[in-house]
C-alpha cells in the first residue's frame, strides 16, 4: 500500500519565472523510508510543504495515508509529522514546556499531554535537561526534541526535510539512530537531504530530483549500478606510473585515468577481484610494489554528478531560493 502519492506536481513563483516543482511524481511504500536526494533549490522543501498541506501546489495531486490532500488537508494533518529544517521550538521554555504545549494544541488532555512528554523526553534521551531552557540546549538537542514535537500524535507518515542541516558530525550520527528508531516501530517516512552518505544509510530507495523533477529512482545499489561498475585504482612511486598505466590498460577495456599528483591510475573495471588480482600479478612480475591497490564501487556522488553534471552540495546559480512563495533571497525552497 503507498502511504504518499505525488502526481505532476507543478509549482511556480514570480508569475511563472521560477519554477519549483515541474512535473514532479513519486510515492513512498507504507513502512518503508524514501530519501529525496538533491541539491539546494532542487525543490526538496517545496515537495514537502504540498504533501504536508502547507503549500497548494499550481497543479497536480497528490495523497496522503490516502487521503486527498488538497480536498482534505485537517483530515491529513492528524496523520502526520512535520519536521523542518530549522527547530520549530520555543527557546524561552523548556524541552518540557515544549512538549507539552504541543500536545494541547494537538488537543490532547492536560493528562495526556504530560505522559506524552515523558515518553518522548525518555526517547530522545533529554529527560536529564527536560526543565533546562531552550536556549541551553546544543544544536543536537534541539533538533531531537523538535523530532519529538513531531511525534506527538504518533502519525502514520512523518516528513524530515533535511533533519541533520546544521549539526556536527556527531551530532548526524545520533539523529541518524534516532531515526532508524523511528523507522523500527513501522513509521512511514519522507526524508530529504543533500548529504548522499544520509540518503544511502537511511532510506530503503532514494529519489534523486533536480530543477524540481525526479531524474532516478531506486535502492542505492541501483542507482549505483547505473553509473558503471568497479573502478581499479593503484597508486605507486612516480617513477612505476607509466608501467603502472600498461598494466592497467590490459585489464580495463575503458581508458585509463592518470593523477600524477597523486601518483594514481584507475580504470573502470567489469571483471571485478579478477581484474585486481590479474594486475596484482603483472606488478609483482615488473617488481612493481603498489603503495595502494583495490576495488572502489560508485558512491552515490559518483550517481548524482553523472545524473546532473554537478555534485549535490552545487547551490544554483540564481540565490533567488523560494521558502513561501513571497521571493525572499537567501532562503531554501
Amino acid at each position: 500500500m503507498k502511504a504518499v502519492i505525488a502526481e505532476n506536481l507543478v509549482k511556480t513563483y514570480d508569475k511563472g519565472r521560477v519554477r519549483a516543482l515541474d512535473g514532479l511524481s513519486l510515492d513512498v511504500e507504507e513502512g518503508t523510508v524514501l530519501g529525496v536526494l538533491g541539491p539546494n533549490g532542487a525543490g526538496k522543501t517545496t515537495t514537502v510543504r504540498v504533501l504536508t498541506t502547507l503549500l497548494k501546489p499550481d497543479s497536480g495531486s497528490a495523497q496522503v495515508a490516502g487521503i486527498n490532500v488538497l480536498k482534505d488537508p485537517d483530515e491529513v494533518r492528524k496523520v502526520i509529522g512535520l519536521s523542518g529544517q530549522y527547530a520549530a521550538v520555543d527557546e524561552t521554555l523548556t524541552g518540557w514546556d515544549n512538549l507539552i504545549m504541543f500536545g494541547r494544541l494537538y488537543h490532547l488532555s492536560s493528562k495526556q499531554a504530560a505522559q506524552r512528554a515523558t515518553d518522548l523526553l525518555e526517547q530522545f534521551s533529554l529527560t536529564a535537561r527536560a526543565k533546562s531552557p531552550i536556549r541551553t540546549y546544543s544544536g543536537g538537542m534541539r533538533r531531537r526534541l523538535d523530532l519529538a514535537a513531531s511525534l506527538i500524535v504518533k502519525p502514520k507518515v512523518l516528513f524530515l526535510d533535511e533533519p541533520t542541516t546544521g549539526l556536527d558530525p556527531r551530532g548526524r550520527q545520533d539523529m541518524w539512530g534516532v531515526i532508524n528508531e523511528l523507522v523500527k516501530s513501522g513509521v512511514t517516512l519522507l526524508l530529504t537531504t543533500q548529504y548522499l552518505e544520509e540518503a544511502d544509510h537511511l532510506a530503503d530507495e532514494i529519489a534523486v530530483i533536480d530543477h524540481g523533477k525526479v531524474i532516478a529512482r531506486g535502492t542505492s545499489d541501483y542507482l549505483k549500478r547505473q553509473v558503471g561498475g568497479e573502478k581499479l585504482e593503484i597508486v605507486v612511486e612516480l617513477k612505476d606510473l607509466a608501467a603502472t598505466k600498461e598494466i592497467v590498460a590490459k585489464v580495463s577495456a575503458s581508458a585509463v585515468a592518470v593523477d600524477e599528483g597523486m601518483r594514481q591510475i584507475s580504470a573502470p573495471v567489469t571483471t571485478g577481484s579478477k581484474a585486481l588480482i590479474e594486475a596484482a600479478r603483472m606488478l609483482d612480475d615488473q617488481g612493481i610494489h603498489p603503495l595502494d591497490i583495490g576495488l572502489k564501487r560508485p558512491s552515490l556522488d559518483d550517481v548524482f554528478l553523472s545524473l546532473t553534471g554537478h555534485v549535490a552540495e552545487d547551490e544554483q546559480s540564481d540565490d533567488l531560493q523560494i521558502a513561501d512563495g513571497k521571493g525572499r533571497r537567501g532562503e531554501k525552497r
